[in-house]
């Protein structure tokens, strides 16, 4: 199975790459180059590969820790600072209500019971940096919206994961490896912070000596390394290592803005490749069962849980703050589902939670459509502030 994951990642990466030119003035993504191979050859199509659901949730949490990582160093302090309002109203306002609506979509429109209801809310509530990682990287887009989303993104799925582990152990499931303790999931996201503060700083103050200096050619790998060993020890003390992973970014982009401006190529190319990968092994965790246990429902469902759960909720919370009209479609449209929805779904299916199958069906379903939707669109939307005559931002504060 390893060599043909090696072969398959390597002929979509390549088809990536040939195809990144026409992906940038066009609807088509690298993200669906690679959803496409993971199709083809998974269950649904030649049934070459096929990862377990452990398999998918570790390569789903690695890339999205590169991602992170390398996202928050989009939000040095000098830019949260001026930019933690509109995040601030999309994680305490937007995020509870989505996972409302999407509670009450699953329980009547699909027919879960609510405890897979709730549990699936939970799921999906969290947006995902990674398909909203072309809107957020576009300098001509207004830091308003990008600090927005990258900001809200790069939290929300650490504060997510304390949600789906309570209410699964509330409704009978036991996650292998995870606490369904309320008093250690809070500990584990304060460690998660706390590593993302103390890592950087360490390292900040170890090229203070003057007997270690890095070579020029090898400084991007920096920030890299560091962010390797952090994840290594997040795993080790069960730190809630998404929280980690952007607190980190954020930090080294605030004690050494030169290294990250080193490291940022070198990093959305990190991201890129575990990207893809993941994307392989996720679409080869989608097989007929699946989409029968899912049904037909699951569609409508996926649609309503983009269109509805996430624009309204964000209109509602962006009410009297200072973006303007256009700022506040592309934010509510971009809060796409993406790896953390998978990896807490597989951390679903295996709990023994009654309903656990149902939650990861419709979390496939849904995170297979959403990644299709949004990152075909990211280009357009990119667009709307091409031109130099665009809106001005409006003055009120939020």
């Amino acid at each position: 199975m390893t060599d043909a994951f090696v072969l398959v990642l390597g002929v979509a990466l390549l088809a990536a790459v040939l195809l990144s030119g026409l992906a940038t003035r066009s609807a088509l993504s690298t993200t669906a180059v690679f959803l496409v191979a993971g199709l083809v050859v998974g269950p649904l199509g030649l049934g070459w590969l096929r990862f377990e659901g452990g398999a998918v949730e570790r390569a789903a949490e690695i890339a999205l820790f590169a991602v992170l990582f390398t996202d928050g160093q989009h939000a040095p302090w000098r830019v949260a600072r001026r930019a933690w309002r509109l995040p601030a109203r999309a994680l305490l306002v937007g995020m509870p209500l989505t996972f409302v609506l999407v509670a009450l979509l699953a329980r009547y429109l699909a027919g879960l019971d609510w405890g897979p209801a709730l549990v699936l809310g939970a799921v999906l509530a969290p947006t995902d940096p990674v398909f909203a990682s072309a809107l957020v990287g576009q300098e001509h887009v207004p830091e308003r919206v990008r600090s927005a989303l990258n900001i809200e993104s790069g939290l929300n799925d650490g504060l997510a994961l304390p949600a789906v582990l309570l209410l699964v152990g509330t409704f009978g499931g036991h996650p292998e490896g995870f606490s369904t303790t309320w008093w250690v999931l809070l500990a584990e996201l304060a460690a998660g912070a706390g590593l993302g503060v103390l890592m950087p700083l360490l390292v900040h103050q170890l090229l203070r000596l003057r007997a270690l200096t890095a070579d020029r050619r090898l400084r991007p790998l920096g920030p890299l390394a560091m962010a390797v060993v952090l994840f290594g020890v997040c795993d080790l003390v069960h730190a809630n290592q998404f929280v980690a992973a952007f607190v980190a970014g954020a930090v080294v982009a605030t004690l050494r803005p030169d290294a990250s401006e080193e490291f940022k190529p070198t990093g959305e190319l990190v991201s890129e490749l575990t990207k893809g990968a993941a994307l392989v092994c996720f679409a080869t965790l989608i097989d007929w069962t699946v989409l029968g246990e899912a049904g037909w429902i699951s569609l409508l469902f996926a649609v309503l849980v983009l269109v509805v759960t996430r624009p309204v909720p964000t209109a509602l919370a962006m009410l009297g703050s200072e973006l303007t009209a256009r700022g506040r479609v592309a934010v509510g449209w971009f809060g796409p589902k993406g790896f953390a929805s998978v990896a807490y779904a597989v951390i679903v299916s295996g709990s023994g939670m009654p309903g656990a199958e149902e939650v990861l069906a419709f979390t496939a379903v849904v995170v297979l459509v959403s990644a299709l939707a949004h990152s075909s669109t990211d280009v357009a939307v990119a667009r709307w502030w091409d031109d130099p005559r665009t809106e001005p931002v409006r003055s009120t504060r939020s």
